[in-house]
C-alpha cells in the first residue's frame, strides 16, 4: 500500500505497530525514519521510539543518535514529556566529559520550552532542582573533616544554583506553587527575600486569573478548540511573548491538522518574535501538517523570503507545495502567483537582460503549462478561467520590461481562450495600451472589442467614441459612429428575437400546461361520474335514505387493483393534501374486520381543516404508516415529551382509513419548535417526517430541506455503501481519520438503506485527509467512493409545471476534493420537487382556489358537496 501511495499516514502506524510486535527493530527503525519524513510524529510515537533507541544504545556513538533524536522530536511539537525524557536520558552521561554542563544545558532549555507550562512544568523544575541537589550531595566533605577554600567555594556556588532555581520557579504561576514555596521554606537556612516573596504573590494572582482557562480545559472534550482559542485571546491581551507561544504550541499539540490555528499561530510570529529559527520552523511544521493548505504554503515562501533564505531552498520548497496534492484548481493559481511575484522582486529592471529576468519568464510559461495540462486533467478546469497569470505577464513586460510586442501577443492568447466576449477584458487590454503603448493601437483595441464584445457592447462603443472625440480625427469619428451603430443595432435585434423566442416558449409551455390541467380535469369528472352512477344504483337497491351521491364502501369483489380502500387519489386529495401539496402514497392492503369496524366508525368524523393562524404553535407529521393503529394516541405519547399538546389531528380517507399524515397543535411555540428535533425519528418502521406547518402558497420558497445543499469542506459524501452497513459500523471506519461529529445514512421514506452516506468532521483538514485515506476503501466487499460533499445546486422554473419536477439542474461551481464528476446526486427530496397543480392548490391539506378562478370572478365562489357536483355534471 505505501508503494502506491508513501502519504497513507495509518498505513506508517499500521507498518510500525506490526514490525514493534514482531521484535524486528531494524526495518522499525526505517519505518519511522520514513514516516519522519512525511509526517510530523505524535508524542506517543516520538516515545517509543526513543525508549526502543535507549535500549539498544550501549556504546558512546550511539548515545550520540540518540541524542540526535531527541533533538529531532522536540522540533516537532513542545511536548513536555519528551523534553524530561530528554533531560534524564542526559544525566546517564554524567560520567563523560562536560556530561553536568551538557545536562544543565539540556534542562535550561527545556525550561525555555515548557517550563512556563502551567500544569506541567513543575515536574521539570523539580528534576532540574532534584539534579542539583544530587550535585550538591556529592560535593559535601566526609564528616568531620574542614573543606578545603576550594570546597567552601563549591558548595557555595551549588548552594547558589538551587536558591536561584526556587526564586526562578516561584516567580512563574504553576499549578502546586504553595507546596513548592513550603519546600523551599523548609529547604533554606536562610529567610526568603522579600524579592522572592513578592514575586511568589504576583504570581500566585496571575495563576487564578489562568485556573478558568486550565479547567475549561481539563473539562472540554477533544479538540477543545474553543478552550483554546479563548486561553490564547486572554494571554494575547497580557502580551507576554513567552506565553503565548507556549499556549499556542499547547493548542496546535492536539489541533495539528487545523490549517487556520497554524495561520493565526505564524501570522503572530511574522508580525511580533520575527526571529528566524523560530518562525521558519513553525511555517515547516504547519506546512508538514496540512500541505493541503494553500495558505500556508504561501505564508511560508513569504516568511523564507523575508529572512533571506537563499533562492534554491525557496524554489525547493516552492515544488514540493506542487506536490501538496491541494484540493481544488485555483489553489495551484494562488501558489504559482506568489512564486512568480517572488521571483519579479529579484529581477532588477534596470537591465536590459539578466539571468533572473529569464528565469521569471520561463517560469510564467511553465506556469501557463503546467495550468493546463496538469491542473486541467485533474480537476477539468484549469482554475484561471480570465488568465490572472497571463494578465501579470503582460504587465511585467509592458511596464517594467517596456515590450510592448511580447505583451500584445500574451493580450491576444488570452483572448483566444474566451474572454473576446468579455468588455472588462478588453478595456483591461485598452488601459495597458494606453499606459504603454499607443494610440493607433488603442483604437485597433477598441475596434476588435465593439465587434467581439457580448455583456456590455454599449459600454465599449461608448469608450471607443470618447477616444475619437479628443484624439481622433474626421474620418477616425465617422468610421467610429458607424461601426458602433451598426453594432448596436445588430445587438438589438439580436435580443428582440432572443426575447420572442423567450415569450414563444413560455406560451407554449402556457399552452401545454393548460392542456394537461384540462386533461386531468376530465379525467376526474369521469371518475366522478362513474362513482355517481354506482352510488346510484346502490340506493336504488339498498333504498338507502342518505344523501344522494354519498360514497359506500366498495364489496372486495368489486375493487380495482391498486386501489386500495376503494377510494382513488383524485377523490382523496379534495379531501386533505399534504404539505407537499400531494397525497400519500398508496394505502396498505386489504385491513382486517377489526380495523373495518374502525374506519367504518370514522367515515362520519368531520373532514380535518387547519387553522393557518396557528401554524406557529403547529407541526406537520408525515411519511407514517398507513396501518398506524390509533394514530392519535401513539402520537401524544410521543410528542408529550416536547411540550403540552393541545389537539392531534390525524387525516383519513372518505372510507375512514388513516392516511399517514397529521397535524400536531401544541400549547407554546417553543414546543413546536422542540418537536422539530424528532425529524426522521423511527416509527414503526418508517421516518417520520416533521416538518413546521408552512402555508407554501404564501410562501413559495420556504424550503424543509434541512441539509445544505453547497460545499462543505467538512462533510463527507459516502456511496457505494453496502445496504447491511450500520451507523456504527461507518463510524468505526471513519473515525479513524478525525473526529467525527454526525453520521447520515441516507433512507428512502420507507426507512431503507440507499448505501449513501454524510459524514461530518470537526474541520476542513480532517476531512480532507479522510478522503485521500477512505477513497476506494472496501467494505464489506464494497469498494466506496468518497468525496467532499458537494451537491449539485438544483433551481426551479418560474412558471412549474403542473404535478412535474422541476428538474434543471446547473453546474457546480466549486468542484470537490476529487474535482468534476463526483458527488453528482441529487440530495433534494422528490416531495420539494414536486409542484402542486395550480388549479388545485393545497395550503397544508386545505384546497384553495386556483388563481386563475379567483381573478376570473370577484365573488369567492360557493363551496359545493359531493351531490352538487354530480348534479351539475347529471344536468350537462
Amino acid at each position: 500500500k505505501l508503494s502506491i501511495n508513501a502519504f497513507d499516514y495509518n498505513c506508517h502506524l499500521d507498518l510500525i505497530k506490526l514490525l514493534r510486535q514482531e521484535g524486528e527493530l531494524h526495518k522499525l527503525r526505517r519505518a519511522r525514519q520514513k514516516m519522519s519524513e512525511l509526517f510530523p510524529l505524535t508524542e506517543e510515537i516520538w516515545l517509543d521510539w526513543l525508549k526502543d533507541e535507549i535500549k539498544m544504545a550501549s556504546e558512546s556513538s550511539e548515545r550520540e543518535k540518540v541524542y540526535e533524536l531527541f533533538e529531532r522530536a522536540v522540533k516537532d511539537y513542545i511536548c513536555p514529556e519528551i523534553w524530561l525524557e530528554y533531560a534524564q536520558y542526559s544525566i546517564g552521561g554524567i560520567g563523560q566529559e562536560g556530561g553536568i554542563e551538557k545536562v544543565r544545558s539540556v534542562f535550561e532549555r527545556a525550561l525555555t520550552a515548557v517550563g512556563l507550562h502551567v500544569t506541567k512544568g513543575t515536574a521539570l523544575w523539580e528534576a532540574y532542582r532534584e539534579f542539583e541537589n544530587a550535585i550538591l550531595e556529592t560535593a559535601q566533605p566526609a564528616p568531620g573533616s574542614v573543606p578545603s577554600p576550594e570546597q567552601q567555594q563549591m558548595l557555595c556556588s551549588q548552594l547558589e544554583k538551587i536558591h536561584t532555581l526556587f526564586r526562578r520557579q516561584l516567580g512563574i504561576p504553576l499549578l502546586d506553587m504553595e507546596a513548592s514555596y513550603a519546600e523551599y521554606e523548609e529547604w533554606s537556612e536562610d529567610p526568603i527575600p522579600e524579592t522572592t516573596i513578592k514575586n511568589y504573590k504576583k504570581a500566585l494572582q496571575q495563576l487564578e486569573k489562568c485556573k478558568p482557562y486550565e479547567e475549561a480545559l481539563l473539562g472540554a472534550e477533544t479538540p477543545k478548540l474553543a478552550e483554546y482559542q479563548a486561553y490564547i485571546d486572554f494571554e494575547m491581551k497580557a502580551g507576554d511573548p513567552a506565553r503565548i507561544q507556549l499556549i499556542y504550541e499547547r493548542a496546535l499539540a492536539e489541533n495539528c491538522l487545523v490549517p487556520d490555528l497554524w495561520a493565526r499561530y505564524n501570522q503572530y510570529l511574522d508580525r511580533q518574535l520575527k526571529v528566524k529559527e523560530l518562525v521558519l520552523s513553525a511555517h515547516d511544521r504547519a506546512v508538514r501538517n496540512c500541505p493541503w493548505t494553500v495558505g500556508l504554503w504561501i505564508r511560508y515562501l513569504l516568511a523564507m523570503e523575508r529572512h533571506r533564505v537563499d533562492h534554491g531552498t525557496i524554489s525547493e520548497m516552492f515544488e514540493k507545495a506542487l506536490n501538496a496534492g491541494f484540493i481544488q484548481a485555483t489553489d495551484y493559481v494562488e501558489i504559482w502567483q506568489a512564486f512568480l511575484d517572488y521571483l519579479r522582486r529579484r529581477v532588477d529592471f534596470t537591465q536590459d537582460s539578466s539571468k533572473e529576468l529569464e528565469e521569471l519568464r520561463s517560469a510564467f510559461a511553465r506556469a501557463v503549462e503546467y495550468l493546463k495540462q496538469e491542473v486541467e486533467e485533474r480537476f477539468s478546469e484549469s482554475g484561471d478561467p480570465s488568465c490572472t497569470i497571463m494578465q501579470n505577464w503582460a504587465r511585467v513586460e509592458a511596464r517594467l520590461c517596456h515590450n510592448m510586442q511580447k505583451a500584445r501577443e500574451l493580450w491576444d492568447n488570452i483572448m483566444t481562450k474566451g474572454n473576446a466576449k468579455y468588455a472588462n477584458m478588453w478595456l483591461e487590454y485598452y488601459n495597458l495600451e494606453r499606459a504603454h503603448g499607443d494610440t493607433q493601437h488603442c483604437r485597433k483595441a477598441l475596434h476588435r472589442a465593439v465587434q467581439c464584445t457580448s455583456d456590455y457592447p454599449e459600454h465599449v462603443c461608448e469608450v471607443l467614441l470618447t477616444l475619437e472625440r479628443i484624439e481622433g480625427t474626421l474620418e477616425d469619428w465617422d468610421a467610429a459612429v458607424q461601426k458602433t451603430e451598426n453594432r448596436l443595432a445588430r445587438v438589438n435585434e439580436q435580443r428582440a428575437k432572443a426575447a420572442e423566442k423567450e415569450a414563444a416558449l413560455a406560451k407554449q409551455e402556457e399552452e401545454k400546461a393548460e392542456q394537461r390541467k384540462q386533461a386531468r380535469a376530465e379525467k376526474k369528472a369521469s371518475k366522478k361520474a362513474k362513482k355517481i352512477k354506482v352510488g346510484d344504483k346502490r340506493k336504488a337497491d339498498e333504498e338507502d335514505d342518505g344523501e344522494w351521491g354519498q360514497e359506500e364502501e366498495e364489496q372486495p369483489s368489486k375493487r380495482h387493483k391498486g386501489d386500495g380502500d376503494g377510494t382513488s387519489l383524485e377523490e382523496d386529495m379534495e379531501v386533505e393534501t399534504g404539505l407537499f401539496g400531494r397525497s400519500g402514497p398508496e394505502n396498505p392492503d386489504h385491513p382486517t374486520n377489526q380495523k373495518e369496524k374502525a374506519s367504518t366508525s370514522r367515515k362520519d368524523l368531520p373532514k380535518v381543516f387547519h387553522d393557518s393562524s396557528k401554524d406557529s404553535v403547529t407541526v406537520f407529521v408525515s411519511n407514517l404508516s398507513y396501518s398506524m393503529a390509533e394514530p392519535e394516541v401513539k402520537l401524544r405519547e410521543l410528542f408529550e415529551s416536547c411540550g403540552e399538546v393541545a389537539q392531534i389531528r390525524p387525516v383519513f380517507s372518505n372510507k375512514g382509513a388513516f392516511r399517514g399524515y397529521c397535524y400536531v397543535e401544541f400549547k407554546e411555540e417553543k414546543a413546536a419548535l422542540q418537536a422539530l428535533g424528532l425529524d426522521r425519528k423511527v416509527v414503526e418502521g418508517r421516518p417520520m417526517f416533521v416538518s413546521p406547518c408552512v402555508d407554501k402558497n404564501k410562501n413559495p420558497d420556504f424550503k424543509v430541506f434541512r441539509y445544505s445543499t453547497t460545499l462543505e469542506k467538512h462533510k463527507l459524501f459516502i456511496s457505494g455503501l453496502p445496504f447491511s452497513c450500520t451507523k456504527e459500523e461507518l463510524e468505526d471506519v471513519c473515525k479513524a481519520h478525525g473526529n467525527v461529529k454526525d453520521i447520515r445514512l441516507v433512507t428512502n421514506r420507507a426507512g431503507k438503506p440507499k448505501g449513501l452516506a454524510y459524514v461530518e468532521y470537526e474541520n476542513e483538514a480532517q476531512a480532507s485527509q479522510a478522503v485521500l485515506k477512505m477513497d476506494g476503501l472496501t467494505v464489506k466487499e464494497h469498494v466506496i467512493k468518497v468525496a467532499i460533499s458537494n451537491p449539485p445546486l438544483r433551481k426551479l422554473p418560474e412558471k412549474p409545471e403542473a404535478g412535474r419536477a422541476a428538474q434543471f439542474a446547473v453546474p457546480r461551481q466549486i468542484y470537490g476534493a476529487r474535482g468534476k464528476g463526483r458527488t453528482q446526486l441529487s440530495m433534494m427530496p422528490r416531495a420539494l420537487q414536486r409542484q402542486s397543480n395550480p388549479g388545485a392548490k393545497a395550503e397544508n391539506g386545505m384546497v384553495q382556489n386556483s388563481p386563475a378562478t379567483s381573478s376570473g370572478s370577484p365573488e369567492e365562489p360557493k363551496k359545493m358537496s359531493n351531490a352538487d357536483f354530480a348534479k351539475m355534471l347529471l344536468k350537462k
